[in-house]
């Protein structure tokens, strides 16, 4: 089963709408948080946050595995082999769920009183606070292959009913807990509960969409080998990538303080919001390309294509505008104080998501063509040179040498990424010298905006910037199909 263009599209729009809403609600929540719990409780709640999502790592790469070979089934019209392949993906995903929990609930003390510059009167519900999410680890572990395998039955519009009401309570829960207590505990305790739940609607959900899961529970060990083969190195990349991500607010942690990390990840917080362009289409695009490359290489190439164009032309703009006002959108929501601290923090973090987020195409399209081993290397490879870079300019320049490390090591992955799609795929080496050529433009669009001190004429440079990307994008970057299409969508809602 190959989604056709309408499916693909509709599906993002659905994955947009699902990582919208919460946004929102962030942006709302955010400022309240922060100033009932305190700088210090907030930065603590952002590095469990952090941890959480980083102990994911232990579905040693099922997820995805599960995603692509399901997909692979769907493609080659062997149905039938699905429910046992996902029950035994799900089964292993549960047991390394509850070895990922103990190995949490193990290192809390060394996190809490040792790693982590956590203050001492914070400390005992820092501890619950964590030995909770270590509970909660199965769940996120095998919510994730759930998740999985709706997306390879192109099923988004399920995910996202779940998405939409869990992602609003992941902020909305620690303000509703706020009027009885300001602790950790009972805070992170709720947000658990929720993902509880959330488990519980992915798999009935799951059950409604494949029905044959209900009456076919079984595993099957012949199974493990491929699912584990595709997963090794997705766990080297699962290990590694987090890493990247949020080493630097552990760094800050400890060489600087719990509050500075509210100054870096508050920013961050926002900006990698934007993300959910690129992730809305990349879950997409992922199963299409795994079970759509059995047809030859110009569908991918047209996938791929269009991904990279859609991405860029989505992402500009609202990074622009970020990197624009940043200081005075800093200002107006979190105060002056913030805006002084976080301002150039800010518009180096929306650098690195632009690259980022059109580095999440070439990188679905590697995994897609059976080659995680290279994505795997790869990050291995960014690591060694990563840390040491973050170590130096994080003690020469605080948590903005923090974001310029991010930044940089970011744009040199989306090089590196590009490279590799050209090798394996030389159909694709116009679209990739295309891309490169774009990004640099926009790169350095972004960066002039950023070192015009005048708010007056940052105005005027950005409007001119606009109606540019605007009409080129329109007459160049669009083609006539894709034209016709936006004029008939337009015309509808008339």
């Amino acid at each position: 089963m190959t989604a056709s263009g309408h499916v693909l599209a509709k599906n993002t729009m659905w994955n947009l709408v699902g990582a919208a809403a919460p946004l929102l609600v962030a942006v709302l929540c955010i400022p309240i948080l922060v100033d009932e719990m305190g700088a210090a409780r907030f930065g603590i709640l952002a590095l469990a946050w952090v941890v959480i999502g980083y102990f994911g790592l232990f579905d040693l790469g099922l997820g995805r595995a599960l995603t692509k070979l399901v997909a692979d089934e769907l493609g080659a019209g062997r149905e039938e082999q699905i429910p046992v392949l996902a029950w035994t993906a799900l089964t292993l995903m549960l047991a390394l769920g509850i070895g990922g929990g103990l190995i949490l609930g193990a290192l809390t003390p060394q996190l809490v009183r040792h790693i982590l510059k956590i203050p001492v009167e914070l400390q005992a519900e820092a501890s619950g606070a964590f030995y909770v999410l270590a509970a909660s680890i199965p769940v996120v572990i095998s919510t994730a292959g759930l998740r999985g395998l709706l997306e390879a039955h192109q099923r988004f519009d399920l995910v996202n009913a779940v998405r939409v009401p869990q992602g609003i309570f992941s902020f909305l829960g620690p303000i509703l807990v706020l009027p009885f207590s300001h602790s950790l505990l009972p805070i992170v305790a709720v947000l658990a509960c929720g993902r509880a739940v959330g488990w519980l609607v992915h798999l009935l959900l799951c059950f409604h969409a494949i029905p044959a899961l209900r009456h076919e529970i079984r595993v099957q060990r012949s199974l493990l080998r491929p699912l584990l083969a595709f997963g090794s190195w997705m766990t080297v990349s699962n290990i590694v990538s987090p890493l990247m991500v949020y080493l630097d607010r552990f760094l800050i942690g400890a060489i600087l303080s719990v509050t500075a990390v509210t100054y870096y990840a508050t920013p961050y917080e926002v900006v990698i919001r934007l993300a959910v362009i690129p992730s809305a289409l990349v879950a997409v695009l992922f199963p299409a390309f795994a079970s759509g490359i059995a047809q030859g290489s110009s569908r991918t190439v047209l996938l791929f294509g269009r991904g990279m164009k859609y991405v860029f032309l989505a992402m500009f703009l609202p990074v622009f505008l970020i990197v624009t006002l940043a200081p005075e959108g800093l200002a107006v929501w979190l105060g002056p104080d913030f805006a002084l601290r976080s301002g150039a923090v800010l518009q180096w973090l929306a650098l690195g998501v632009f690259a980022n987020g059109l580095a999440r195409v070439p990188f679905a399209l590697v995994q897609a063509l059976g080659r995680p081993d290279l994505t795997a290397k790869l990050h291995l490879v960014e690591l060694v040179l990563y840390v040491p870079v973050l170590w130096m300019l994080l003690g020469a320049y605080g948590i903005i040498g923090a974001a310029v490390a991010w930044a940089v090591r970011v744009a040199v992955d989306l090089v590196l990424l590009l490279g590799i799609v050209r090798r394996l795929l030389p159909a694709a080496a116009p679209l990739v010298e295309r891309t490169c050529w774009a990004t640099g433009l926009g790169v350095a669009t972004l960066t002039t905006a950023a070192l015009i001190p005048s708010l007056a004429m940052r105005g005027v440079f950005a409007a001119f910037v606009a109606v540019g990307f605007l009409v080129t994008a329109w007459t160049v970057a669009l083609d006539p199909d894709e034209r016709a299409f936006l004029r008939r969508r337009k015309a509808a809602r008339r």
